[in-house]
C-alpha cells in the first residue's frame, strides 16, 4: 500500500507541474500584456507605411488603418484590466485630457445646432466625430503605456525599443532615396488610397510616413532623446552607437526637407544643451560645456547640409529671399559651398547607373498629374517655392441662341497675392487664407470654436477632401475655442513642468535623461505647431503621447520613492 501512494504521489506531481508552468506563464502575460503590447505599437506604428484598409467616410483623405485596428484591440485589453482592476485610470494628465474630451464633445454638438457650422447631414457630422475620436485615440496610447509602465526597467526597455524602430525608420527612408524603396503618401487623396511611388532625384524623402512634414516631426519628437543619452551615456560603445543613431536621425531630418520642423530642432537642442550646462558644478564648466556641445552640434549640422541638404538649404534660401539685406550678406560666403559640393557630386556617379527604377511605380514627381482641386497649382509668372506651370480648370457655363446651357471647362492662368511673390507659395496660403479661416472659426463661437473639420470649408456645405490649417495653435482655437486650447495644450503644459520639476530635483542621470529630452522635444514639437498641425498628424501625436507616457512614468516614480537609487539604462 505504501508504494501504491507513492506512485500516485508521483504521477500527481508529475501532472500537476506543467499546469503549474502554465499558470506561471499565465499570470506573467497578465501581468506584462500591456507592456508587450506598448512595445508592439511602438514599433508598429512607426514602421508600417500609411496603407488603407478602408476609406472611414467616403471620398475623403482619412482612412482607417491597420494601426488602428492594433490600437483599439490594445484599448480593449487595456479597458478589461481597468475593470479587473489591475490598473488604474489614474495619471497626471487624466483631468486635463477628460476636460479637453468633454470640450471636444461640447464643440462638435455646438457647431451642429448652435452655430450650425457644421449640417445636420451623415457625412458631415461624420466627419466632425470622425476627428474628435481621432483626439481620442491619439490619447488612448499615453494611458496605455503609462499603465504599462511599472518600474524604471520597463521604461528603459520601451526606450530601447523606441530607438530599434527610429533606427528601422532612417534605414528605410535610406532605402527610399538611393534603392528605390517604395512611398505611400497621403499627401494627394488618390494617393492615400496605396498608389506605390518612388523618391524621384532631389525629392524629400518620408520613409514609411504619410508624408515628409510627418517624418519630420517625429524625428522633432525623438531625435532630443538620443541626443541626451548620447551626451550623458558613460559606456563608450552605449556613447558611440547612440552618436551614430543620432547623426543619422539629423541626416534623415535634413533629408526629409521640412524647415520648420528642422529649425525647431535645432532651437530645442541648444536649450537642452543649456539646461545639462546647467548641472555643471561651476561657471567655467558650465560655459565650457554649453560652448562645446553647441559648437559640435553645429559642425555637424553643417557638415551634413553642405553634403546632404541641397533640397533642405534651397528651402532655407527661399525663406531669406523675402529678407533682401540678409540674403544679400548671405551670398557673399555661398560660392565656396557650391564648389564643394560641385566637385563631391563630379566623383559620385548618380543612383540611375547603380540601380533600376522599380517596375509598377511612380516617381514622386507625378504627383502633379493626380492632384485634385484641393491641391494647389502654380502658373507663369510664380513665387520661388513653385516648380511647374500647370493653368487652372475652370468649370464655365454658356448658353446658345436657342437657349440650351452648357458647361465647359476651360484652362485658366493662375494669380498670385502679393505674399506669394514675396515670401512663397507656401507661405502665402497660411497668410491669406488658412489663418485667416481659422481665426474665423473662433470668431464664430470663442468659446468652444466652429467644431472639428470646418475650417477649410468655402461655405457651410462644402465637403472638403482633407482638413488642414498649417498652425496647430490656430487650428485648436478655430476647432474648439479657448475652451479647448487651454485643455489640449494644458496637458502639455503639465507634462513639461513635471518634467522640468524632476529636472531640478533628481541626482540620476537616466531621470534627468528623460526629463531634460522631453522639455526639449515638447518644445521642438510646439514651435513646429506653429507652421505645421503636428498634433493632428496620426504616427506624430501617437509618437508624443506615448513617449509623454514613458517620461511621466519615470518622473512619477521618482517622486513616489523616498530614496532614490540610481538607474543603469542598460
Amino acid at each position: 500500500m505504501p508504494k501504491q501512494k507513492q506512485k500516485k504521489s508521483a504521477a500527481t506531481k508529475k501532472v500537476a507541474t506543467p499546469t503549474t508552468k502554465m499558470q506561471r506563464f499565465a499570470a506573467w502575460i497578465d501581468a506584462h500584456i500591456l507592456l508587450l503590447l506598448s512595445g508592439f505599437l511602438l514599433v508598429f506604428i512607426p514602421l508600417y507605411p500609411k496603407l488603407p484598409l478602408f476609406e472611414a467616410i467616403p471620398g475623403y483623405i482619412v482612412r482607417v488603418r491597420l494601426e488602428d485596428v492594433a490600437i483599439l484591440l490594445t484599448a480593449v485589453v487595456w479597458c478589461v484590466q481597468v475593470l479587473r482592476k489591475k490598473i488604474t485610470i489614474k495619471t497626471p494628465l487624466t483631468t486635463i485630457i477628460a476636460a479637453y474630451v468633454l470640450v471636444g464633445f461640447f464643440s462638435s454638438l455646438s457647431a451642429i445646432f448652435i452655430t450650425h457650422t457644421v449640417p445636420f447631414q451623415p457625412v458631415h457630422v461624420g466627419k466632425t466625430f470622425l476627428h474628435f475620436f481621432r483626439y481620442i485615440e491619439y490619447f488612448s496610447l499615453f494611458f496605455i503605456i503609462f499603465s504599462a509602465i511599472k518600474t524604471k526597467k520597463d521604461a528603459v526597455l520601451l526606450l530601447k525599443v523606441v530607438f530599434v524602430t527610429l533606427l528601422g525608420v532612417i534605414l528605410y527612408g535610406i532605402g527610399q532615396k538611393y534603392l528605390y524603396w517604395p512611398v505611400y503618401s497621403t499627401m494627394n487623396r488618390e494617393f492615400s488610397k496605396g498608389v506605390r511611388l518612388y523618391l524621384t532625384e532631389g525629392g524629400r524623402v518620408q520613409s514609411t510616413f504619410g508624408g515628409h512634414y510627418d517624418l519630420a516631426g517625429y524625428l522633432v519628437v525623438l531625435l532630443p532623446f538620443v541626443f541626451s543619452f548620447a551626451l550623458l551615456a558613460k559606456k563608450k560603445m552605449q556613447r558611440y552607437t547612440l552618436w551614430l543613431l543620432f547623426v543619422l536621425g539629423l541626416w534623415m531630418l535634413i533629408v526629409a526637407a521640412s524647415r520648420s520642423s528642422f529649425i525647431s530642432f535645432l532651437l530645442a537642442a541648444v536649450v537642452m544643451i543649456f539646461l545639462l550646462a546647467l548641472k555643471q558644478s561651476s561657471l567655467k564648466q558650465k560655459l565650457r560645456y554649453f560652448f562645446t556641445k553647441s559648437l559640435l552640434l553645429g559642425v555637424l549640422v553643417y557638415v551634413l547640409v553642405a553634403f546632404f541638404g541641397t533640397t533642405m538649404y534651397t528651402r532655407l534660401l527661399q525663406t531669406l529671399e523675402g529678407y533682401p539685406t540678409a540674403y544679400q550678406n548671405y551670398m557673399v560666403i555661398e560660392t565656396q559651398r557650391i564648389a564643394l559640393v560641385t566637385a563631391i557630386d563630379d566623383v559620385v556617379p548618380p543612383r540611375e547607373e547603380w540601380f533600376e527604377k522599380p517596375e509598377n511605380s511612380l516617381s514622386t514627381d507625378e504627383l502633379d498629374t493626380a492632384l485634385t482641386q484641393s491641391d494647389t497649382q502654380p502658373t507663369k509668372e510664380r513665387p520661388s517655392d513653385v516648380k511647374v506651370d500647370i493653368p487652372v480648370k475652370v468649370r464655365v457655363s454658356t448658353t446658345s441662341a436657342d437657349g440650351k446651357k452648357t458647361t465647359v471647362v476651360i484652362e485658366k492662368e493662375r494669380t498670385y497675392s502679393e505674399n506669394a511673390l514675396k515670401y512663397g507659395l507656401s507661405a502665402a496660403i497660411r497668410y491669406d487664407t488658412l489663418w485667416p479661416r481659422a481665426i474665423a472659426g473662433f470668431e464664430s463661437n470663442p468659446l468652444l470654436g466652429s467644431g472639428y473639420a470646418t475650417l477649410t470649408k468655402d461655405t457651410t456645405y462644402h465637403f472638403t477632401e482633407a482638413e488642414s490649417t498649417d498652425n496647430n495653435f490656430l487650428r485648436t482655437l478655430g476647432e474648439t475655442g479657448l475652451l479647448g486650447f487651454l485643455t489640449f495644450y494644458g496637458a502639455t503644459v503639465i507634462a513639461m513642468w513635471l518634467a522640468l520639476y524632476a529636472y531640478r530635483t533628481t541626482s540620476n542621470r537616466f531621470v534627468r535623461g528623460v526629463s531634460v529630452a522631453y522639455l526639449a522635444a515638447a518644445l521642438g514639437l510646439l514651435i513646429n505647431a506653429s507652421y505645421i498641425d503636428v498634433f493632428a498628424a496620426s504616427k506624430v501625436a501617437f509618437t508624443f503621447w506615448g513617449m509623454t507616457a514613458v517620461v511621466l512614468a519615470v518622473v512619477m516614480q521618482e517622486r513616489r520613492s523616498d530614496t532614490p537609487q540610481p538607474m543603469q539604462t542598460e
